[in-house]
């Protein structure tokens, strides 16, 4: 059962990918450790395997799962997110290229685009994608990409998706699309018109702390066939046993999320009261400004939420040290809830940028946890 079909998605997240082995009936996607594959014959390989940089057959099964929980027509994993997405970046862009990135990003992508594509003589321009006059005023004749974080990390800003797709197609740029925090069981882009997506499986595709890996997942063809011939000569595949994992999490994406959101949800109107915090940002509340939008192109509003304190940034910091429960820690989307402080730790290298993010702001991956206890480790923290 691989790509989309009609299933439903923990359907697809369940078997995509994932038919059992003729030979042994195994349910689940074994593990392949092997480096090489034996040829029969000179060149007679067996389902394409050689050497397990270019393929490996359970890379190919989380491949093929991710296409189909995408919508797309292929699944490409990798190493990390940010392996995903240099790969993506030298793949279609060269000396002069231009890429537009949305005015919040992720500080791991703003540091890769300005600091090492720049010395490579691609430019990048900051804009505001709920600005469409700034988006377009932006975008340069040699612009390649619009890079579009939704909900963006860590202010969980809401881009309208399929605005942004035609804005950047009437340019003749891509739009690529960073679907991590609201992964596949909320948000598609590319039936959006998006047409590449990045995740770093890392986060609630993996769901449990323990793996590092990026994907791609595209809607076209072509596109497809340019991104694994770089994907084999650039080399920063994901491991077999990464791959193994990533496959294994996607299993329960569904249900975590449900979880996640609803923990999430509660915790934010009890924010919203709360005398220490100033703001809430988080989409699934009404007054959030990208409500609306994320109503249209999502189906829940995610486990992500930032807040920030009344009292500024000293209190930010006192708050993500008395934390309990939450565990002070980067990263996100895993089972446990988590605790930091992005002007800091996860985007310490926009400081000084257009991307820069306010030093009162905390970030929450709110976990699976019984939410009254979640409650509790947010009224002794602020209090």
């Amino acid at each position: 059962m691989s790509g989309p079909s009609s299933s439903g998605f923990d359907t697809r997240a369940i078997h995509a990918g994932q038919d059992p082995n003729p030979a042994t009936g195994d349910v689940v996607v074994p593990l392949h450790l092997a480096t090489t594959f034996k040829q029969d014959g000179v060149g007679g390989l067996r389902d394409g395997y050689e050497y397990a940089r270019s393929g490996n057959p359970t890379r190919t099964a989380l491949q093929d799962l991710l296409a189909s929980l995408e919508e797309g027509v292929a699944g490409l994993a990798f190493a990390s997110g940010l392996a995903a997405e240099d790969t993506l970046l030298r793949t279609v862009c060269e000396p002069g290229s231009h890429v537009v990135l949305g005015g919040d990003a992720y500080g791991g992508t703003f540091r890769l685009i300005s600091r090492v594509a720049s010395r490579w003589g691609v430019e990048h321009t900051p804009a505001d994608l709920n600005d469409a006059d700034a988006l377009r005023a932006a975008i340069r004749p040699e612009t390649r990409v619009v890079w579009c974080e939704t909900p963006t990390n860590p202010l969980l800003n809401i881009a309208d998706i399929a605005r942004t797709a035609e804005i950047a197609h009437d340019a003749g740029a891509l739009l690529v699309v960073d679907n991590t925090f609201a992964s596949p069981y909320l948000q598609r882009p590319l039936t959006l018109g998006a047409d590449v997506v990045v995740h770093s499986t890392t986060k609630y595709l993996g769901g449990h702390s323990d793996v590092v890996g990026g994907a791609l997942v595209v809607g076209d063809g072509d596109l497809a066939e340019q991104l694994a011939y770089h994907q084999n000569a650039m080399g920063a595949v994901s491991g077999p046993l990464s791959d193994w994992l990533v496959v294994r999490g996607i299993k329960t994406l569904g249900v975590r999320m449900d979880r996640h959101q609803a923990n999430a949800a509660r915790i934010a109107e009890y924010l919203l009261a709360s005398p220490a915090v100033s703001r809430v940002l988080y989409p699934g509340l009404p007054e959030h400004p990208g409500h609306e939008i994320a109503m249209k192109q999502m189906s829940g509003f995610g486990g992500m939420l930032s807040f920030r304190l009344a009292d500024g940034e000293e209190a930010a910091l006192r708050a993500c040290e008395r934390f309990g429960l939450f565990t002070l820690a980067e990263s996100l989307g895993g089972v446990e809830s988590l605790v930091e402080h992005p002007h800091r730790m996860t985007h310490a290298s926009a400081a000084g940028s257009p991307l820069e993010v306010p030093a009162d702001l905390v970030r929450l991956s709110v976990g699976i946890e019984d939410v009254d206890d979640l409650l509790a480790d947010l009224e002794q923290a602020l209090g």
